[in-house]
Order: C-alpha cells, then sequence, then structure tokens
C-alpha cells in the first residue's frame, strides 16, 4: 500500500484541474479534488460559458430587427433581463451538476474547502483535514485584476456582471482586452450607454491592427463610446446611487454601473506555495516546466495560475498532458504555437498565428491577403457593416503565418482554418481548395 492517501491531489476544480483528476482516475490513480466554491471554475461558473449565453441572448435585438427585411412581420419585443439572467445561472447550474457526476463516476473524491499546501506531500482543507499525496497539482485558476483609486470600491468585476438586478441604463466598462470588449457588445445590445474606457490608445492588444481597428470602427457606429489614454482621478456615488466618473483632464460624467475588465490575476496566494519552496514571479504566477513542474518536484500546475496563455482549452490541454505523463506511461507535452483566439464582440473576431506586425518583425517580407466585404445577411437586411478576412504570408514560402478574421461566425469558421495554420499549409493549399458557395467561409479560399 502507498504511504499516501492519494497519488493525486488538485487544487481547484475549474477547467484544468477537472481534467487532470479526471484522466488520472482513469489511468488509475486514487484521486481527490479540492475546491472551495463550485466545481467548473471561472468558465463555466464565471467566464466564458454564461458570458456566451448572454452574448447569445444579446444578438437577437440585432436579428428580430433584421428578420423585419426577410419578411417576418415582428412586433416591438420587449427584453427582461431577469429570465435571461435567470436562466443562464440555472444552466450554470445544470453544468455544475455534470462535472460533479463526471468526477464521482471516475472515482475521484470530491474535498470541499479551501487547500493550503503544508508540505511537498501535503494538504490541509480549511477546517483541519490535512490529507496527503504522492502529489499535487495546482489549478486553482486566475481573478479579476481591481484597481486601487479613490471610489474604486463602487466598480464591479465581470464576476458580478451576471447577477445584476437590471441592466443598467448606462455603464462604463474599464479595460481594453477581449471581456472588455465582449460586455460592451452585450450590454449595448441590451440597451445600455456603454462607455470603454482604456489606459491606452488602442484596444486589444496582441490582435492584429486591421481587425482592432474595424472593430472600433463598427462599435462607433453601434453606439458605443471609447475613451482612450484615460486615467482615472476618483469616483462618486452619488445620493440616487449613481456614479459620477472623474477621469483626468476631462469633465466628469455619470454612470449606473461601473465595471473593471483591465485583466486577470494568478489565484496563488495565500495557498502555502512559497513556503514550501514552490517559486512564483511577480506577478503572482507558478513557474513551471515543460511538464508544468514546479520548483518542487511534487508539486505541478495547470491553467490560468501558470500564466502562459490564459484559454480555457489551453488548460485542459494542460491537465490532459500531466495525466498522461504522470500516470498513463503516454508522456507528451502542449504545444503552444499557434492557438486560436477569439473575441465574441458584437461581430466576433477571431485570429490564430502571427499578427501582421509580428510577422513582419520575425520573418521579414510578407504577402498580405484580405478580403473586405459585407456579408449577404447584412445587404438583406440594409446593415452597413463589413467583415475583414486577413491572410499573413511568407513571402518566399507562401506559408501562413497568421489568419484573422472579424464578421459574424468568425470564431466558428476559425476553428478548421486554424488546423491549416497548424499543420504549415500554404495560401496555394487555400487556392486549389473549391469555395462553398454561398457562404463567409469562402472568402478564404477566395483572398488576393
Amino acid at each position: 500500500m502507498s504511504d499516501y492517501d492519494y497519488d493525486l491531489i488538485v487544487i481547484g476544480a475549474g477547467s484544468g484541474g477537472v481534467r487532470a483528476a479526471r484522466v488520472a482516475a482513469a489511468h488509475g490513480a486514487r484521486v481527490a479534488i479540492v475546491e472551495e466554491y463550485r466545481v467548473g471554475g471561472t468558465c463555466v461558473i464565471r467566464g466564458c460559458v454564461p458570458k456566451k449565453l448572454l452574448i447569445y441572448g444579446a444578438h437577437f435585438a440585432e436579428d428580430l430587427r433584421d428578420a423585419r427585411q426577410f419578411g417576418w412581420q415582428v412586433p416591438d419585443c420587449q427584453f427582461d433581463w431577469p429570465t435571461l439572467r435567470d436562466n443562464v445561472l440555472a444552466e450554470v447550474d445544470r453544468l455544475e451538476g455534470l462535472y460533479r457526476n463526471t468526477l464521482g463516476s471516475h472515482g475521484v473524491t470530491i474535498l470541499p474547502g479551501r487547500g493550503t499546501i503544508i508540505g511537498p506531500h501535503g494538504v490541509r482543507i480549511a477546517g483541519g483535514q490535512d490529507v496527503t499525496s504522492r502529489m499535487i497539482l495546482v489549478a486553482t485558476g486566475a481573478r479579476p485584476l481591481l484597481p486601487s483609486f479613490d471610489g474604486a470600491e463602487h466598480g464591479i468585476s465581470s464576476n458580478e456582471a451576471f447577477h445584476l438586478d437590471d441592466v443598467p441604463r448606462r455603464i462604463a466598462i474599464v479595460g481594453g482586452g477581449y471581456i472588455a470588449n465582449e460586455f460592451a457588445g452585450i450590454f449595448n445590445e441590451l440597451g445600455s450607454a456603454v462607455t470603454v474606457i482604456n489606459r491606452s490608445g488602442q484596444l486589444l492588444r496582441g490582435y492584429d491592427h486591421s481587425v482592432r481597428d474595424r472593430l472600433v470602427e463598427i462599435s462607433t457606429r453601434k453606439g458605443i463610446a471609447f475613451r482612450f489614454d484615460a486615467s482615472f482621478e476618483k469616483v462618486i456615488k452619488l445620493a440616487d446611487g449613481s456614479l459620477s466618473v472623474q477621469l483626468a483632464g476631462e469633465d466628469a460624467f455619470s454612470v449606473d454601473c461601473l465595471m473593471f475588465a483591465i485583466g486577470r490575476v494568478p489565484n496563488s496566494s495565500d495557498l502555502g506555495l512559497e513556503e514550501q519552496g514552490v517559486e512564483i514571479d511577480p506577478l503572482g504566477a507558478i513557474i513551471v516546466d515543460d511538464d508544468g513542474r514546479s520548483t518542487v518536484g511534487s508539486i505541478f500546475a495547470v491553467g490560468d495560475v501558470t500564466n502562459r496563455i490564459q484559454l480555457t482549452p489551453v488548460a485542459i490541454r494542460e491537465g490532459q498532458a500531466f495525466a498522461d505523463t504522470q500516470f498513463g506511461g503516454k508522456p507528451h507535452r502542449v504545444d503552444y504555437r499557434h492557438v486560436p483566439s477569439a473575441v465574441f464582440s458584437h461581430p466576433p473576431i477571431a485570429f490564430v498565428g502571427l499578427t501582421e506586425q509580428q510577422a513582419r518583425d520575425q520573418v521579414g517580407e510578407v504577402k498580405i491577403y484580405t478580403s473586405d466585404f459585407r456579408p449577404m445577411k447584412n445587404v438583406l437586411a440594409k446593415r452597413d457593416e463589413r467583415a475583414l478576412y486577413k491572410m499573413i504570408c511568407d513571402a518566399d514560402t507562401d506559408r501562413i503565418l497568421g489568419l484573422h478574421m472579424i464578421g459574424p461566425d468568425a470564431p466558428e469558421i476559425l476553428q478548421a482554418a486554424a488546423i491549416a495554420v497548424k499543420a504549415g499549409l500554404s495560401k496555394a493549399a487555400f487556392d486549389e481548395t473549391i469555395a462553398l458557395h454561398p457562404t463567409m467561409a469562402e472568402e478564404l479560399v477566395l483572398l488576393r
């Protein structure tokens, strides 16, 4: 018999932790997972899943208007936020139940409470229970970063956005990343007057400039206001419950809700990591090697707490690789090249590979192919909103280095195209593929 209670204890029941626990148990390991809140983590409970459902709900505002141009006698419709909110939260409850059932069916023990590492093989559960394990996997994810200035406590994070009593009449969203732009689109479609406040002069740092600029253009036409290069002086809560926002060098303006979406920080504090010799970087991320192993040989980490690529599918792939390598006799590592990404804005953005600037910096001479078009549905709906597809190729080899898209269903289209980029295919391979007509995706094989 083993000297330990378990072969693996996972701290954090998010996407990466659940995958690692389930797969390790399937390989025959005795596994426990420690969770202080709810099973499912950020993605299922307060992130991509409920947010995507809000995005679907918000998009009906445009769909109902557009339907009139297609012959449907759609009356003026009233939106009821509590119905959408409560249905989304009910779906979250359902999914959490499925996650719990999956863990249970694989023989994984769920230990409720906060876990603290008390040794290279020891974990203490809040309340005093101590358990031991041959290996410990930290998969505690990340949390919203909140600013510090006078009155910042009156704002909310994306976590609270799913529980609002009403759709705010006026909302200011602070940040320029994917979370800020997604919620800007949601609340704009639901009827809020939206102002996006960003400390720099551009949105979506790391995305290609062409799709970034197109999103600002379309969002502005939809009525979203942008305040760039902005810094806060203070926020004052007024007698009527509204907030007076004072930016440096600008007149104060009032909103009913202030939401911060300025980034996420790893959940590594107060876990006992540094006391055990686990090295943490200045941003709070656990430093790990290519196999997810920390500076303590028996302690590993996957997902957002390592701050490599903060995406749910990456955390899942890391959890799978960890479990297969350590318990399944199938060692492999995650390949972080060509990871596709999406922003579920209105319209959405998707990309894989290098931006134009990155390609020029790394390769030198490149060729750019684009398609700037109005989707057929938008034409009949009399919606002046253009999609943009952009392919970046090595000028010498014709190999596709990057693919960037903004337009309806861009993420759905890019998922398949990302396989081609990952495989190192050339533009000629796209040119030789016959188009599916009439589709938006056919623009990918017609780029000039």
